[in-house]
């Protein structure tokens, strides 16, 4: 191209972006000059950093809140979608056996998912299934980052995530979503509320589902071995899932709230059958079966509070067989066998994991500016696994008292000082006694918030770390065995930042240090170390032996920033997330410490949105939004690292029509629109594991009638006899 010619497109490409500055500049300038509309994000009630209520501006735990209207406008087809896009702290990997779900460079293991401030019971191996938690029914999420194992006890060491569900007021309620999309995607909602005088009902149904989709048909193999460029193996494989629950309330009295809630859940994985015995041949399918109960009640005594909680949680994983297969089994005799056969339709039950925990809480007003929270809490853990743990089933169990203290003192006309301390106790079956303190404290002034926490961690090993063993054959036959000499993990957190309003405009800046002493994670160890009837079975075609290991130490620090921005119509929102994370662990080959990474960490990510939503008239609302979310290089011990990307997404929503009763809102929108995909080879890792650019779709359809239909009732009666007359 002549260089006149490249000039001239120079030239032209400037004025362009010079216009578009322009013309956004003129329509800020414009928009200024008109009322400015406060956000009321600030004015959201949290609970989780203490426990008790506070508007989040004067929350003295950090708090970061997904609120509904960011919910609402996103329009996420699940949770890993939803904190992926909104919270740049977040990484996922969603796969078959969970979410793989890691928060300031620390996994699914040490974070905990809190339902109404409830623990969500699935996999405590590590991988919880969030196929459970139907986002339409979220009213707003809350995160809590760090260890907050003072107030929740043991896996909260990289942060909370509280899961706040829609509360349904409404005499009747009657709700449809259905959301489809590319790849076979299928999402459903069914909600149905009752309130008859002093007792409520809701019940929810929700299905997921999707068909899978391949991004490569590229194996990996060793460097002595042929390459494979047609396996059969999917990225995500088809999978259905579905959950249905109850919640019952009955209001005793102004005071005094009774309740009891149920749900039953299954989920299903299907794996394609493929030609290569060593890659992408599958011998069973995947199948979950969940169930939970809980009673409990609230007593209101003016300011103090009294709360009871008592729930059991059941999840059950099981290999249902595609085909004949000889593998690990039980016998008639109940003795464990290498070689059991098993058939097609046949299903074996690889564990099963129960629960029960009671907890009893309070909350005090005292004098001096003073709140008092107190509680006790029993957690009994059962597991059974008959093909992979020793003696078949094992179980754990813990108690544990803590008590926190809030205080606030007013220092002047516009500052005021908060303090929040606690400690809680813990006694556990195998590890004994354990205390674990935690204090935070803010100072504001005028629009000015500076927050800093020093908390401690503390974390017992799981059963399935201690005995679990199962073998993958993949791309490499690796075996993975539990650990009986594991210690506790335990954790220093150190956190300060400060946050600052200055109109529409929130600022939010966050340091942190994480320091683990033991950390629990998978290490690559001898073949020596496997069971004697495995190296047996498997000889030298046994790739690796992976096994739980503590750490001999571990730290994590980085920095967080936020920035929200709203003005009439437009919301702009910017999350960055700087982490840096080193090991150390003991080299039983060379006799020294190797240094390296905490698996799946990514220095920097970022997510980015621009919303804007209108009302035109009273029939039509519009809303339109544009998301990105971004990250660098994923780190890992084995099997390579993870490739950066940025994912960019248009999300719109339609409110059609408004009345008293009917609601009519559509949702549509394309996701990753510069259609990016990670085609790295089966078998190693991957940065993300989107299939390309895909649409949706959403139709939601509500209708809602009275306060209370006994009262409705009683006024209609009344109404028809007096026309009568």
């Amino acid at each position: 191209m002549p260089a006149q010619e490249l000039a001239v497109r120079k030239k032209e490409k400037m004025m362009r972006i010079k216009l578009a500055i322009s013309l956004w500049l003129l329509a800020v300038g414009m928009s200024a000059q008109t009322k400015i509309v406060r956000t009321d994000s600030l004015q959201e009630v949290v609970v989780t950093g203490t426990g008790t209520q506070h508007l989040l501006k004067d929350a003295p735990v950090q708090t970061e809140v997904i609120t509904s209207k960011m919910l609402r406008n996103y329009g996420g087809r699940n949770l890993e979608d939803i904190l992926a896009g909104l919270a740049a702290s977040f990484d996922f990997n969603e796969g078959d056996m969970g979410s793989q779900m890691q928060l300031n460079g620390l996994g699914n293991n040490y974070i905990l998912i809190l339902v109404d401030g409830k623990r969500i019971h699935g996999d405590v191996g590590g991988e919880n299934d969030l196929s459970l938690i139907d986002p339409q029914n979220i009213e707003r999420i809350e995160i809590v980052k760090g260890a907050s194992s003072a107030l929740y006890g043991s896996d909260a060491i990289a942060g909370v995530v509280n899961i706040i569900t829609k509360k349904h007021n409404e005499g009747l309620l009657v709700e449809n979503t259905t959301r489809g999309g590319s790849y076979g995607d299928l999402r459903q909602h069914n909600g149905l509320a009752v309130r008859y005088g002093k007792l409520s009902s809701y019940t929810n149904f929700h299905l997921q589902h999707t068909d899978g989709w391949r991004n490569t048909t590229t194996e990996y193999t060793s460097p002595f071995e042929e390459p494979i460029y047609d396996s059969h193996r999917m990225t995500a494989n088809r999978k259905t899932s579905w959950n249905i629950s109850e919640r019952l309330t009955f209001q005793l009295n102004r005071d005094m709230e009774l309740y009891a809630e149920g749900s039953y859940h299954r989920r299903g994985i299907y794996r394609p059958q493929g030609k290569y015995p060593k890659y992408d041949v599958t011998y069973y399918d995947m199948q979950y079966k969940n169930a939970s109960a809980a009673i409990g009640g609230k007593w209101t005594m003016g300011k103090n509070l009294l709360t009871l909680d008592v729930d059991w949680n059941k999840h059950a994983y099981f290999h249902e067989f595609t085909s004949i297969v000889t593998t690990e089994g039980i016998d008639n005799n109940g003795n464990f066998v290498l070689d059991f056969p098993y058939f097609p339709g046949q299903q074996q039950l690889q564990s099963d994991q129960q629960r029960l925990m009671a907890h009893l809480k309070s909350v005090f007003q005292l004098p001096y500016n003073n709140q008092l929270s107190t509680g006790f809490e029993y957690r009994y853990d059962w597991l059974k696994g008959p093909t992979s743990i020793e003696g078949q089933e094992a179980s754990d169990n813990t108690e544990a008292l803590y008590v926190q203290d809030e205080w606030q003192q007013a220092l002047g006309k516009h500052s005021k000082l908060q303090m929040t301390g606690g400690l809680r106790l813990i006694r556990n079956q195998q590890f004994g006694w354990h205390l674990s303190p935690k204090v935070s404290a803010m100072f504001s002034l005028n629009n000015l918030r500076l927050r800093a926490t020093w908390s401690q961690g503390f974390k017992t090993p799981t059963l399935k770390e201690q005995r679990y063993r199962y073998v993958k054959e993949m791309s490499q036959i690796m075996l993975y065995v539990g650990n009986m000499d594991l210690k506790p993990q335990t954790s220093n957190y150190f956190s300060l930042g400060p946050e600052y309003t200055i109109g529409n405009l929130t600022l939010s800046l966050t340091g942190y240090y994480n320091r683990l002493k033991d950390m629990i994670t998978l290490v690559t160890v001898s073949h020596s170390q496997a069971p004697n009837q495995y190296r047996q079975q498997y000889g030298e075609t046994l790739s690796k032996v992976r096994q739980y290991k503590n750490m001999e130490s571990a730290r994590t620090y980085g920095i967080d920033f936020t920035a929200r921005y709203a003005l009439r119509e437009w919301t702009f929102g910017l999350g960055y997330s700087y982490l840096d994370t080193e090991a150390e662990v003991y080299n039983e080959t060379t006799h020294e410490l190797d240094k390296v990474v905490i698996d799946g960490m990514a220095h920097h990510k970022a997510n980015a949105y621009a919303t804007w939503n209108h009302r035109f008239g009273t029939d039509y609302g519009l809303g339109v939004g544009v998301y990105g979310r971004l990250s660098s290089k994923r780190y890992y011990q084995v099997n390579g690292d993870g490739k950066g990307y940025q994912i960019w997404r248009i999300a719109t929503t339609h409110d059609l029509g408004h009345s008293k009763k009917w609601q009519w809102r559509l949702e549509a929108g394309v996701d990753n629109i510069f259609n990016y995909v990670d085609s790295t080879d089966h078998g190693l890792h991957l940065g993300t594991n989107t299939p390309g650019t895909t649409v949706y779709g959403t139709l939601t359809i509500r209708f809602r009638h009275g306060k209370n239909l006994k009262n409705n009732y009683k006024s209609n009666f009344k109404n028809n006899d007096y026309e009568e007359d």
